[in-house]
């Protein structure tokens, strides 16, 4: 006979220990479990009188992981996240081709989905589902099986994926609408543009390596505040604006390329400039590829399997 498994600390337990543990903040992970703090602190009390030892030192400035608590974060992460991808694998329905992918909402809505119809033309068995959050660090790997995102070599790369390049070389544009220009005269400069026209900002503190001051220093133009402004912390909302023409905002020539092409936008100037970023496709690292992941990066990247 098998052996019988010793009691293990209750789930709930180890789910609030874990979104603690990965956020260090009781706070935060209450708020990711729909859980009050005081809740979340009594499953961790549990759980480290079920070890006999503290998880967590607790202070004025916060918590951190003890030693103990760390190899024991390890453990936890790595178990759930293996019981979660399990998980899902058994609750498809059989033959079924499904693949969750995440992404921006800006990629989805701009890209990805002008993409899919011909990913779906070549394999009509696929079922596909969308999950957007702009932030890729926030993405918890047992919800998706592939993700695409713009992103800064070496900066704020999320953990525990595989990286590829799906777009090299990328290029930084001035866009705007053909009826914008129609509305409020032509573009002749940089410096023009930036005295007679609405620039189009973001505020947002993930994609903050793609403004207006970086791309006049490119160019090497001088920058100064524009006369005329319209700001949204949303890329898609900015992008949503400059389709309306609202005004002329920065944009990614290859992302935009199909908008480029049927001249919904058209570049304002022949100026650009290498992106920091690049399009990536990103492969959670401790996941088996399913033959729904394998269809979706033989389309997308062809030239990797050759």
């Amino acid at each position: 006979m098998s052996e019988r498994i010793k009691p293990l600390p209750p789930l709930n337990c180890l789910q609030a220990f874990e979104a603690a543990a990965r956020s260090l903040s009781f706070t935060q992970a209450a708020t990711e479990l729909s859980l009050t703090q005081s809740a979340i602190s009594r499953q961790i009390k549990r759980l480290e009188e079920c070890l006999g030892r503290p998880l967590f030192h607790r202070d004025a400035l916060g918590v951190a992981l003890t030693p103990a608590g760390k190899r024991y974060f390890n453990l936890v992460q790595r178990l759930l996240r293996e019981l979660a991808s399990g998980t899902a694998a058994l609750t498809r329905s059989q033959g079924s081709l499904q693949l969750t992918l995440a992404s921006s909402p800006t990629i989805a809505s701009m890209w990805l989905t002008r993409k899919l119809p011909e990913l779906q033309q070549l394999y009509p068995q696929l079922e596909i589902r969308i999950l957007t959050t702009a932030d890729p660090r926030q993405l918890d790997l047992s919800e998706f099986d592939l993700a695409l995102y713009y992103l800064v070599p070496g900066e704020m790369e999320p953990s525990g994926v595989q990286i590829s390049r799906i777009m090299e070389q990328e290029e930084v544009i001035a866009v705007c609408n053909a009826g914008y220009l129609q509305q409020a005269g032509s573009i002749t400069s940089p410096q023009q543009m930036l005295r007679e026209h609405t620039l189009l900002e973001l505020e947002d503190y993930y994609h903050d390596w793609l403004t207006w001051e970086d791309w006049f220093e490119a160019i090497a133009e001088p920058y100064q505040a524009p006369a005329r402004t319209l700001k949204a912390n949303s890329y898609q909302l900015l992008m949503q604006a400059a389709l309306a023409g609202q005004g002329v905002a920065l944009g990614w020539a290859r992302l935009l390329q199909p908008y480029l092409q049927e001249g919904t936008l058209i570049q304002a100037l022949p100026h650009s400039m290498p992106s920091k970023g690049y399009l990536c496709l990103l492969e959670p690292s401790h996941r088996h590829p399913s033959a729904a992941t394998r269809m979706f990066t033989q389309w997308l990247l062809p030239e990797r399997d050759n």
